[in-house]
C-alpha cells in the first residue's frame, strides 16, 4: 500500500504499512512521542529523554548501503532502536539482533518493533554487549552496526538523564570495544559500519587505533559536514577483518567526498535530501 504524503503533493511514502499504522497499537503513553523514522515505520521516544539524531540515521544508511544483501544484522548499543529500525526497513529480508543495556530504551524499542510489525525477525536483547553470554561465540553476522558514545566520562557536561548520559559518554564501552565485538561476531567477508567524530583529530585516531587492535581494516570512510563551509565533525566508517582482505587493501582506507547535511542558509543540502529519500523520508 502506498499512502500519499499530504505535505508533498504527488509523493507517496514507500515501503510496507505496518500494523501500528492501521491499529494505533501499541499506544503512545504519557511522556512518550511516536515519530517517523523510515517510510511508515515509527519510533517511540521519551519526550524529554534521548531523541534519535542524524548520526544514528547516517550509521544505518551507510552500513546498509554498502552491505545491501545482509541476511544477519547486529546492532550494538542499540538504544531506542533507531539504527536497527532503519536497517530493518532497508533490508526487509534480514534478521536482526540488537543489544542494549538500558531497560527504558529496551522497553521503547520493543514497542517500536511491535508497532512496525517486525515480529520474529527482530530480536532485542537486554545487556552489555561486552558481557559473556549476551552474544554467542558461534553467532555471526554479515553486517554489524554501531553508533558508539563519543566521550570518556568526566570530559564534558554530563546530563542527569540516564538515556542522554549513556548516549554521549562511554559508560559501557569505547569505540575500541565496539570494534572488538564486531570483529568477533562478523561472518567471513562481513562488514562493520559506525559513526564517530573526526574533529578534533584525536577522535579519528581513536577509531583507527580501535580498528587496528581488533584486527579490522577501515576499507572506506566518509567525512560528514554538518553545515556547508565548516570542517567535518563526524565520519562514517566501513570496516572488515584484515584477514578477509587482500594485502593491497589492508593498509589504506578509501576516503569518499564529504557528505554535507545543510547548506550555508540552513536548508537541507540536496545530497542529504537524496540520502533521506533512500530511507523513506519525504524529499
Amino acid at each position: 500500500m502506498m499512502i500519499p504524503d499530504p505535505c508533498f503533493k504527488g509523493w507517496a511514502k514507500p515501503g510496507p504499512v505496518p500494523p501500528g499504522a492501521l491499529t494505533g497499537e501499541p499506544a503512545v503513553e504519557p511522556g512518550e512521542t511516536l515519530d517517523a523514522i523510515s517510510g511508515h515505520f515509527r519510533l517511540f521516544q521519551l519526550a524529554n529523554g534521548h531523541r534519535f539524531s542524524t548520526d544514528d540515521v547516517l550509521a544505518a544508511w551507510y552500513g546498509t548501503s554498502w552491505c545491501p544483501t545482509a541476511q544477519r544484522v547486529l546492532d550494538l548499543g542499540s538504544g531506542l532502536g533507531t539504527v536497527g529500525m532503519i536497517a530493518a526497513w532497508r533490508l526487509p529480508g534480514a534478521r536482526l539482533v540488537t543489544v542494549e543495556a538500558q531497560a527504558e530504551s529496551v522497553r521503547l524499542a520493543r514497542k517500536s518493533a511491535a508497532w512496525n510489525g517486525l515480529g520474529e525477525r527482530y530480536e532485542i536483547r537486554t545487556g552489555d554487549f561486552r558481557d559473556p553470554g549476551v552474544l554467542g561465540a558461534a553467532e555471526t553476522f554479515d553486517l554489524v552496526l554501531g553508533s558508539p558514545p563519543y566521550f570518556p566520562p568526566g570530559s564534558g557536561v554530563e546530563s542527569e538523564h540516564p538515556q542522554k548520559l549513556a548516549c554521549r559518554f562511554e559508560l559501557r564501552g569505547t569505540v575500541a570495544d565496539y570494534c572488538a565485538t564486531a570483529a568477533r561476531q562478523l561472518a567471513a567477508g562481513g562488514v562493520f559500519a559506525c559513526v564517530f567524530p573526526v574533529d578534533p583529530p584525536e577522535q579519528a585516531a581513536r577509531v583507527q587505533a580501535g580498528a587496528r587492535a581488533a584486527g579490522l581494516t577501515i576499507v572506506r570512510w566518509r567525512p560528514v559536514v554538518l553545515r556547508e563551509g565548516n570542517r567535518p565533525l563526524l565520519g562514517l566508517f566501513l570496516m572488515q577483518r584484515a584477514a578477509d582482505l587482500p594485502e593491497a587493501m589492508r593498509h589504506q582506507a578509501w576516503a569518499e567526498p564529504a557528505l554535507i547535511i545543510r547548506q550555508t542558509d540552513g536548508r537541507v543540502h540536496p545530497e542529504y535530501a537524496a540520502v533521506k529519500l533512500a530511507f523513506g523520508f519525504p524529499p
